[in-house]
């Protein structure tokens, strides 16, 4: 049993998934509610359809000729743990009101600051406000909102993040489509997936796109280069503006909250109050 490479490789995933999942820092321990803790430690009664589920994502991507073992087997690969419960937990869930998302947001503070963001990028702005016919404050607002003008890409591993989530059993279809759009990319570009930086639930860059639409919506060859993020934000938006019929309904498929989209439109609303009055 062990002399094949998928057994070894389930085995050595129980044990880091062991590591991983006990290893939260006893400092921050009025982090983590009692719940919480408990349903760490009962997690690792799951490790076995854990390991089943990892065996069955290694024979899916062989089918499909991508190699993820490879992967799964660099130390740099580790199991997020209760990865779910981000999404459950997020903002968008949990507040009702848009005050009170604007105010978790920080708004007041990206409202003093999107004016300077707007002026250190007004070519790139103004170049895709012409291309895509989508209002440059539009977009300069979503960079703000998704990673506070390119101050924030998140700290989470993109495979990392999909494999937790297929393991996990929590959108297994989403994050095994966008683990292979992810493989496709990184393979495609020479690029090693270890290295890219994301959000909890994979979403990449100054822009905060997942792998699929990346894959079909992103303008030029670097994610982390900004001219090229607020030209496939603008790309992105045109297409669904056309899709959906509203500059309100492709912000709304951005990111497919009232909140968010309310948010968005607020502050890009703001930027160009703002800049309305200073002329």
């Amino acid at each position: 049993m062990l002399n094949n490479p998928l057994s070894t490789l389930a085995i050595a995933f129980m044990v880091q998934f062991l590591v991983v999942s006990t290893s939260f820092d006893v400092a921050n321990l009025n982090e983590w509610s009692i719940a919480e803790i408990t349903d760490s430690t009962l997690s690792q009664e799951n490790e076995q359809a854990y390991s089943e589920r990892l065996t069955e994502l290694i024979k899916y991507f062989d089918s499909k000729d991508i190699d993820l073992e490879t992967h799964l087997d660099d130390p740099k690969f580790e199991i997020y743990d209760g990865i779910g419960d981000r999404f459950r937990k997020s903002a968008e869930r949990k507040i009702g009101s848009l005050d009170d998302y604007l105010q978790v947001l920080g708004y007041n503070d990206k409202k003093g600051r999107i004016g300077d963001f707007m002026s250190t990028y007004s070519d790139a702005l103004e170049e895709a406000e012409q291309t895509y016919n989508i209002p440059k404050y539009v977009i300069a607002a979503i960079i703000g909102i998704e990673s506070d003008f390119g101050q924030n890409i998140g700290s989470f591993n993109p495979l990392n993040v999909y494999v937790s989530m297929y393991t996990e059993d929590y959108r297994a279809d989403f994050a095994k489509a966008q683990l292979e759009e992810l493989l496709l990319f990184t393979n495609r570009n020479n690029i090693d997936v270890f290295e890219l930086k994301s959000s909890y639930a994979g979403a990449m860059s100054y822009g905060q796109f997942i792998p699929y639409s990346i894959n079909r919506w992103f303008v030029g060859d670097d994610i982390f280069d900004m001219e090229n993020n607020i030209h496939s934000i603008g790309n992105y938006l045109a297409h669904f503006h056309e899709v959906t019929g509203s500059l309100e309904g492709a912000v709304y498929r951005y990111n497919p909250s009232s909140l968010y989209r309310d948010a968005v439109l607020t502050l890009a609303d703001a930027a160009e109050q703002s800049h309305s009055a200073s002329e």
